[in-house]
């Protein structure tokens, strides 16, 4: 299997996965840079005869559900920021789209606890955004996930997603995430050892 490990930071991973020989992608913060990026390393590798058939988010995100520290694995993803209310649709549902809200992908690390991943382009520092209000629940908050699970998604590449919780998503986010983003380096290249074996 052709596996591509893709994260949003240098920071987040400290080439300790190319150390493992693992092939890594970083595209950046935010849903546009993640998806342009991904979708032109998946075009670029076909055209030189390579498909990939797994790609394997690993990043730090925000949560209210689990602790900082915890590792968790994403299955279901949503775009928390997606609001059209205003024509009828309800929130984190994109309009006139073939995939049309939530993304859901099956499983692939055994003994993580599973989460609902909320993908935005705002480092979310409050438990009363917008998204929570209208009722958009997720369990954990990132700026990438989403879009690289919609970008595999319309490919027919497989997806998983593995988060580091770095902060509460709180008002101690920001200073929580510089300190705690290192730290993740170590969790992904311990993950991405066990699953190369």
């Amino acid at each position: 299997m052709n596996v591509l490990f893709v994260a949003a930071l240098e920071d987040e991973v400290q080439g300790r996965l190319e150390n493992l020989g693992a092939p890594v992608l970083y595209v950046g913060v935010g849903k546009v840079n993640a998806a342009y990026h991904l979708t032109q390393f998946i075009y670029e590798a076909r055209a030189s005869g390579h498909d990939i058939d797994l790609v394997i988010n690993v990043g730090t995100a925000g949560s209210h559900v689990f602790p900082t520290h915890a590792v968790v694995e994403c299955s279901t993803f949503v775009q928390r920021d997606m609001d059209v209310r205003p024509l009828g649709f309800k929130i984190g549902e994109t309009p006139f789209d073939s995939i049309f809200g939530e993304i859901k992908v099956a499983r692939k690390f055994k003994g993580l606890p599973e989460a609902r991943c909320g993908t935005g382009d705002n480092f979310e520092t409050t438990k009363a955004d917008a998204a929570r209000a209208a009722g958009l629940e997720c369990d954990v908050v990132d700026m990438e996930a989403y879009a690289l699970a919609k970008v595999c998604a319309l490919e027919k590449i497989e997806f998983a997603s593995v988060k580091y919780i770095s902060d509460g998503s709180d008002h101690h986010a920001a200073g929580d995430w510089k300190e705690n983003v290192k730290r993740a380096a170590q969790v992904f290249e311990d993950l991405a050892h066990r699953f190369l074996s």
